[in-house]
This record gives structure tokens, C-alpha cells and sequence, in this order.
């Protein structure tokens, strides 16, 4: 055998290996994307299956529904094939009150978190961008807001307006609960206006409206999504609450509405389960999935978050290796 075929024998043999620097970047990237794209973490799947599955059945529901405000029916039916949960004390189909109920919530969440969201932008950006006494001015209506207890503030106004729509209570709960996201976001601002980019765009004479927009906002953005997904959760919870107290909407038909037609029609005292259980359970799920998928963005902005699970990972191999060789 020839001494060049030696060589491509042994080159074959020999198992083919990358740099070590290489595949050390290619693992970092890997982990990298893995880490800034939420859309892998089971938290955000689960939450946004259940937020999915829930606004499909408000926007599908009603149209196989029936009037979700008829009483031609039966009074307190139990769940049946005609009526899948059954009727209320004036013959309300309940599933038609659910898919109807589900619009008037999910607009109110998201309705009241629109508002809480510009409004902790006014507040947030804009007094940790300027400083100086401009800062101090919104700073102090931002403590104001932030000392005064949202829920109490609500049911006062609430009670003084008789005639309440849906997005009466929603302009309320927002302009109620956006001092804690921009107590957050004027913080963070004022972390990013000493940055070396924001610097060199004010030097290069770019207006601080554009600052604020290109060089500023697309840092905020996953703090904003995660501030606004909380203001939905406080929103509808907030409705449910005011709606079961007697002070939420009284000319739409929402989960909290269904819940304080169940307390003034004595259902648990008559038995009626399914007049109640489901715009609970529904306002549990939609709060759950809404919740997970802020703790998923939470992750990705929070590094002890985003690393802890390696951590823990670490922590358990070194005592099962510890347990191993002693």
C-alpha cells in the first residue's frame, strides 16, 4: 500500500472535529435565541393557548347562540342538550350570556389597559427622558396616583354615575391603574437616557420625540407588553369585582354582570351551579393564561429569572455528583 493511501486512510479513520470556538459560538447563539424568544417557553404556550381558545370562543360563540337576553325559555333549566349550561332565573340561556359576557370583559381589559398603558407612557417616558423639574411634576402626580387606593377610587366614581356602560367602567379602571407601570418605566428610562447611543443622537441634533421613539421605546417594549398584559388582568378582574358589588356596567352583559345576576338571584341557595361556575372559571383561565405569558416576558427581561432554571439544573447535578462519590 502506498504511503498516499495510507494517509487517506488514516485521514478517513479519524473522526471529522470543528474548532472549539466555533461550536462554543454556535452554542451561545442557540442559547441566545432560546432565551430572547419567549414563544419557546412552555409558560407562553400554555398562556397563549388559553388566551386564544377563549377570545375564538367570543368571537365564535354568539353567532350559534341564541339572545343572550331572551326569556322565552324555561327558568333555571339545568345543562342539557338544548341548552349546553342551562338557564337562569329568567330564562336566559346561559351560554349565550357567557359568549356575550366574554366580549364585554375582554373589551373592558383591553379597552382599560390601552388607557393605562398611554398614560403610563405620558407619566413614565416622558418625566424620566426630561428631568429637571418637568421629572419632579409628573413624578409627584405618579406618588399621588400610587397612594390613593385604586379599587375604593373606583367604586366612588362608579357611584356616582347611574347610568354605567362598559366603557365607562373601562375608561375608569384606567385612568385608576397606571401609576404603578409608569413608577417602572421612569425608572428604566432614566437608566437608558445616559446610554453612549441616546447620547450621540441628541449630539447629532435628532429631535427628543425621535429620541424617545427609535432609540428609547424598542428597549421599553417588552417591559410595556408585560405592564399592559397586567393592566388587562387588573382590568377585568376589577370589572368583575365593581359588576358583582352592583357598580359595573348596567347596559352590557359581562362575566362580572352574570356573576351579580347569580348573587341577587340566589343561586347557590338554589342550587344552580351552572349559573355561576362558569364566568368563574372563565375569568380564573383568562387571568392564568394572561399570567403566564407575562411570566414569560418577565424571563426575558429579568436575568435572575431567565437563568434560574440552568441554575437549578447546575445546583441538583453537583449534589447528585456529590451524593455519587462520597
Amino acid at each position: 500500500m502506498s504511503d498516499t493511501e495510507n494517509t487517506a486512510l488514516i485521514t478517513r479513520d479519524q473522526p471529522t472535529t470543528q474548532p472549539a470556538s466555533t461550536i462554543s459560538l454556535a452554542t451561545q447563539r442557540g442559547r441566545k435565541r432560546r432565551r430572547v424568544l419567549p414563544i419557546t417557553s412552555p409558560k407562553f404556550v400554555v398562556g397563549a393557548i388559553l388566551v386564544l381558545s377563549i377570545v375564538l370562543f367570543a368571537i365564535i360563540a354568539p353567532i350559534f347562540s341564541q339572545n343572550p337576553r331572551s326569556t322565552d325559555n324555561p327558568a333555571l333549566l339545568p345543562p342539557s342538550p338544548e341548552h349546553l349550561l342551562g338557564t337562569t332565573k329568567l330564562g336566559n340561556d346561559m351560554f349565550a350570556q357567557l359568549a356575550i359576557g366574554a366580549q364585554g370583559s375582554l373589551l373592558v381589559g383591553v379597552v382599560a389597559g390601552g388607557i393605562a398603558i398611554v398614560l403610563s407612557l405620558v407619566f413614565g417616558v416622558l418625566a424620566g427622558y426630561l428631568g429637571g423639574w418637568r421629572e419632579d411634576a409628573l413624578a409627584l402626580l405618579t406618588n399621588v396616583m400610587i397612594v390613593i387606593p385604586g379599587l375604593p377610587l373606583v367604586m366612588v366614581i362608579a357611584s356616582f354615575v347611574p347610568q354605567r356602560s362598559w366603557q365607562l367602567v373601562a375608561f375608569v379602571l384606567g385612568i385608576t391603574s397606571w401609576a404603578g407601570a409608569a413608577y417602572v418605566l421612569r425608572l428604566q428610562t432614566r437608566s437608558l437616557r445616559t446610554r453612549d447611543y441616546v447620547y450621540a443622537s441628541k449630539v447629532a441634533g435628532e429631535r427628543s420625540f425621535r429620541v424617545i421613539l427609535v432609540e428609547i421605546m424598542p428597549n421599553l417594549l417588552p417591559l410595556l407588553t408585560a405592564q399592559f398584559l397586567f393592566a388587562i388582568i387588573f382590568a377585568i378582574l376589577g370589572e368583575a369585582g365593581l359588576s358583582y358589588l352592583g357598580l359595573g356596567p348596567n347596559s352590557s352583559i359581562t362575566w362580572g354582570t352574570i356573576l351579580n345576576d347569580a348573587q341577587s338571584g340566589q343561586a347557590l341557595g338554589r342550587g344552580a351551579w351552572w349559573w355561576f361556575v362558569p364566568p368563574g372559571i372563565m375569568i380564573a383561565l383568562l387571568g392564568a393564561g394572561l399570567a403566564l405569558i407575562n411570566f414569560a416576558i418577565d424571563e426575558v427581561i429579568n436575568p435572575k429569572l431567565r437563568n434560574a432554571p440552568d441554575a437549578a439544573r447546575r445546583v441538583r447535578k453537583a449534589a447528585k455528583t456529590k451524593g455519587v462519590a462520597a
